[in-house]
């Protein structure tokens, strides 16, 4: 389909019904982090709760571990058969890891087999969150137009942490209004895995009716062993490199902010699981709204002036932020704090997606950006939570702020080397 012949209207109705799914997607994901502090003693009973977590924290990880695999089988299909039915086939997949989640009974009931079913759930997950992030990014750049590319593409982080706002929002009305405390650590934590999969179904639904991209239907022609191979991807070293660099300190502090925070809020800065919960939510909702913004000043100064912004405020306020989060006694002290840290990384957030996919070629831009960015997101984001737990447990948790420190300081270094993909973007040649 020529761009000439699409209309916002359909262009917007494309924009929409991709990041529905990714909001499906990430939703189910990120249950299992916001639900992890109920379940944990389910499956992992007779341990402290810093322990429980850790073991949950630990099969959390492991699901990151198939996120590469999911990067390198949904690129290779997006790039080869379409990003349509490649996203119609990772929203499937996460739809049975959900309800198998739903259905393992505890750990009381069938012994060892209790966490090993959760394990293989979340390696289903994994394969399809990671075979998800590259594609959508892909679809949602690839139908933008070429002056509103940051901003459109700013839809997939606002998806993404749409599925956290919904897993937030399940929480506080089953804390709140439907269940109590007891009753959510026994059973009621299986209702956000049941929605969950109800949920994908009405993805998959939606995914099943999308445009193809125009990016794809031109390279038709192009052989099968050029499109969405490994062989063909490792021609762009430079490229792969780059989403590497950038991807390292964004991703831990993402999940540093986001998935862990919570947890942080309860067993460091031991604010009550609802407060937690609550101030999540709402500093997830704002930093949503975010990104928009950032994404369409983007549009306007480039992509290169965010970075530089997120690497060097992030490498000098990490430290003191966490530092003081971690001593703070009031509520709201610790949302304002929060909120300091997103802003900063909405500088990362907003624009990753686009920045990736302007460095590839259409036949292997899935893969592209998909592959590198899974592997890194599986040793730095997905060990996030472990090595935080880890470092408390051996009461240096200061280190972990460190970590996180070195890491952006490293990505700082490849923004600041890296020219600004807004002037020399792949997706204007498609």
């Amino acid at each position: 389909m020529n761009s000439l012949q699409i209309t916002t209207g359909q262009r917007i109705k494309a924009i929409v019904g991709g990041s529905i799914g990714n909001l499906v997607e990430w939703y189910d994901w990120y249950a299992y982090a916001a639900f992890a502090i109920y379940f944990s003693n389910s499956f992992f009973p007779g341990a402290s709760p810093t322990a429980q977590l850790m073991n949950t924290a630990g099969i959390f990880a492991v699901g990151f571990l198939m996120r590469p695999i999911g990067g390198w089988l949904f690129g290779s299909i997006a790039d080869k058969i379409g990003r349509k039915r490649s996203m119609t086939l990772s929203v499937l997949l996460m739809s049975f890891g959900s309800l198998l989640i739903a259905l393992t009974p505890t750990y009381e009931t069938i012994g060892i087999l209790a966490p090993m079913l959760l394990l293989i759930a979340r390696l289903l997950q994994g394969l399809s969150v990671g075979g998800e992030y590259g594609v959508s990014a892909t679809y949602l750049s690839e139908m933008a137009t070429s002056n509103r590319r940051g901003f459109y593409s700013s839809f997939q982080y606002v998806t993404l942490i749409g599925g956290q706002l919904i897993a937030l929002g399940i929480q506080l009305i089953l804390q709140k209004l439907l269940l109590t405390e007891t009753e959510l650590e026994t059973w009621g934590w299986r209702i956000p895995f049941v929605i969950g999969a109800i949920l994908s179904v009405v993805a998959l639904y939606l995914r099943s009716n999308l445009h193809e991209t125009e990016a794809f239907e031109n390279k038709k022609e192009v052989s099968e062993n050029k499109k969405g191979t490994i062989r063909e991807l490792l021609k762009h070293p430079q490229a792969l490199l780059t989403v590497i660099g950038l991807t390292l300190g964004g991703t831990l502090a993402f999940y540093t902010y986001t998935t862990y925070m919570q947890k942080f809020l309860v067993n460091t800065v031991h604010l009550t699981k609802e407060e937690s919960t609550l101030i999540s939510f709402i500093s997830l909702f704002i930093f949503a709204c975010l990104q928009p913004i950032f994404g369409a000043l983007s549009d306007k100064i480039g992509r290169r002036p965010l970075l530089l912004s997120f690497g060097i405020l992030g490498t000098v306020f990490t430290y003191p932020l966490l530092n003081a989060l971690s001593t703070t006694t009031s509520m709201w002290g610790a949302f304002f704090l929060i909120m300091c840290a997103l802003f900063i990384v909405s500088g990362y957030t907003s624009i990753n997606a686009v920045v990736k996919a302007e460095l590839f070629p259409s036949e292997v831009r899935a893969l592209g950006v998909g592959l590198p960015y899974a592997l890194t997101v599986a040793i730095f984001g997905g060990s996030a939570e472990y090595i935080a737990l880890w470092l408390k447990n051996a009461n240096v948790e200061h280190y972990f702020y460190w970590y996180i420190t070195a890491c952006i300081f490293f990505s700082f270094i490849v923004y600041s080397r890296m020219k600004d993909t807004k002037e020399t973007s792949t997706l204007d040649k498609d």
